[in-house]
């Protein structure tokens, strides 16, 4: 990962944390009253209950001397992220003959379509054959802005008119993929909310259509949440897993936030890895995850507030 361009996309999460790290720890010493106060700190970053179960972990090892100067938080802190976020990294699945069929599920206005074409460039770019299935047909503006990033791109698409049946636009382009011998196809899908059961009984549906050509696919279910909603994506995260196989997320908009803490209560309620962060508004700003990369771009006292 690119650490410098992670860094600058956590800086507002970043800024927060540590701001409030270090007028906390300025001139005091560690007692409860310290753990108090950090423990609401860690809880308003987004980092919600984690943050009381961290400063819960840590008031044991105060107790037991095991650490005695307010210096030695910050290190605790970044073990025990780094502990919560254990296994969290995951590559992108490659099936083991044909096309790798990938899911992409999310609610509207969470940077779904945006990010499926930062993920056909990423793949690309690694030397695969990309191709496209416009499958979210309720909204027009989806099939065009799709249609454009494919344009841009130089990716194939496969798409039908405004209305037409998602399963259809699914069927026709796993067909495309396996008859053009793609390496990946990436299929967009209606943004939906977890409440929509007609929408939930559509995805359903796609997935039927698809394992009918491709008996092991979708390879990849990836749920992409707007990392700008904090504790909502946790909701969202919680609620979509109940109703889809998810086996992956995407974080979007990284960089136009102050709560991507939110990630480790995302993490607690969709132990799933997570694939990519969406670090900028350019079509290369898409990084891979790197648990000790994110942490200590959170963490991390030594950059100036303008990094």
């Amino acid at each position: 990962m690119v650490f410098g361009k992670l860094l600058k996309a956590l800086k507002k999460t970043r800024d927060v944390l540590t701001t409030g790290l270090a007028r906390l720890f300025k001139g005091r010493q560690l007692d409860d009253a310290f753990l108090d106060e950090l423990e609401e700190l860690l809880y308003n970053s987004d980092l919600g209950p984690l943050g009381t179960k961290i400063v819960d972990e840590l008031k044991i090892s105060y107790k037991k001397k095991e650490i005695k100067e307010t210096e030695e938080v910050p290190a605790f802190l970044r073990v025990k992220l780094l502990e919560m976020m254990a296994g969290c990294e995951g590559e992108i699945t490659r099936a083991a003959t044909g096309p790798t069929v990938i899911l992409v599920v999310g609610v509207n206005g969470a940077g779904k379509t945006t990010s499926i074409a930062k993920l056909a460039n990423y793949l690309k770019k690694e030397g695969n054959i990309v191709l496209l299935g416009a499958g979210d047909t309720f909204r027009a503006a989806a099939v065009e802005q799709l249609t454009l990033w494919s344009e841009r791109l130089g990716i194939e698409i496969v798409k039908q008119e405004t209305g037409a049946d998602p399963a259809a636009v699914a069927f026709d382009a796993t067909a495309a993929a396996i008859a053009r011998k793609v390496d990946y196809l990436i299929l967009d899908t209606a943004g939906r909310l977890h409440t929509q059961k007609n929408l939930m009984t559509e995805l359903e549906k796609i997935v039927r259509v698809v394992k009918k050509q491709l008996p092991d696919a979708p390879h990849e279910t990836l749920l992409v949440l707007d990392g700008t909603t904090g504790q909502n994506a946790i909701r969202q995260a919680s609620e979509f897993q109940k109703s889809a196989p998810v086996t992956g997320l995407i974080l979007a908009k990284m960089d136009g936030t102050a709560k991507g803490g939110a990630l480790f209560g995302i993490r607690e309620v969709l132990p799933v890895p997570v694939k990519f962060l969406g670090v900028g508004e350019g079509i290369d700003d898409l990084e891979k995850f790197v648990v000790q990369d994110y942490v200590d771009a959170i963490l991390r006292f030594d950059v100036e507030t303008t990094a």
